[in-house]
């Protein structure tokens, strides 16, 4: 395994480095392309990703085979969330929303990793209280926040794990993650441009003005990602 070439993972970097150098000892760096599926809903977990690129969307799953983004990860975080408190299955599927590169590692390796290490243990269970968080402001802003709010504050948190102003989202691809129709994206991309917070082009979107449109999100952006900073107090990655 490769694990010491460019495992740009926040949580990773927070370990104390003796136990950083033995984790990533143990890791397989792989490249996932868009749409690339790491875990299944229902169906038994097989390995674990550290991203340190791109973005991972969760996705809760109906028995009808309807599904929303609840959750997004990116460099700050891992997936499935699932394997760190010992389950064997995953009630998301998990979709590489962003090409990027990750590390990875079997679920069961992970597993015994984990028990014998309270350091880590301790990091991942903080994380999963900010997962936490994230999903309920999720729910929260599906249920009481206007459709172009709401894509202020998914393009907000597309924008925290890129790092980069000219982010590769289709409008099909946000339609899909917001669960809305595609013309309503177009609508208030149209809006969020008309307020000179962004620019759409094909294939993209480009942010132009972030206080702006923090401000536009209403609120609906930001509780998550300040419980990250102060409960992993991650300086040197955002969100």
């Amino acid at each position: 395994m490769d694990g010491q070439s460019g495992c740009d993972n926040g949580l990773v970097k927070l370990l104390p480095e003796e136990e950083r150098r033995s984790f990533t000892e143990r890791l397989e760096r792989v490249y996932l392309p868009q749409g690339h599926q790491i875990a299944r809903a229902g169906k038994p977990l097989e390995s674990v990703y550290f991203l340190s690129s791109g973005i991972g969307s969760v996705l809760a799953v109906s028995d009808s085979g309807l599904k929303a983004e609840v959750s997004m990860f990116g460099r700050e975080g891992f997936a499935p969330t699932a394997s760190s408190v010992g389950a064997n299955t995953n009630p998301y599927d998990i979709v590489i929303q962003v090409e990027g590169f990750a590390h990875r590692l079997p679920v069961v390796l992970f597993q015994e990793i984990v028990a014998e290490n309270r350091v880590f243990a301790d990091l991942l269970s903080r994380y999963l209280y900010v997962f936490a968080a994230q999903v309920a402001y999720t729910a929260l802003a599906n249920a009481a926040f206007k459709i172009d709010q709401r894509l202020a504050r998914w393009l907000l948190m597309c924008h925290d794990r890129l790092v980069t102003d000219n982010m590769p989202i289709t409008h099909q691809f946000i339609s899909f993650m917001l669960a809305v129709r595609r013309p309503s994206v177009t609508t208030a991309l149209h809006m969020l441009e008309g307020e000179g917070l962004i620019r759409s082009d094909r294939g993209r979107v480009v942010l132009r003005d972030r206080p702006g449109l923090e401000e536009y999100s209403a609120g609906s952006y930001g509780q998550p990602e300040h419980e990250y900073r102060v409960l992993l107090q991650a300086r040197h990655v955002q969100p």
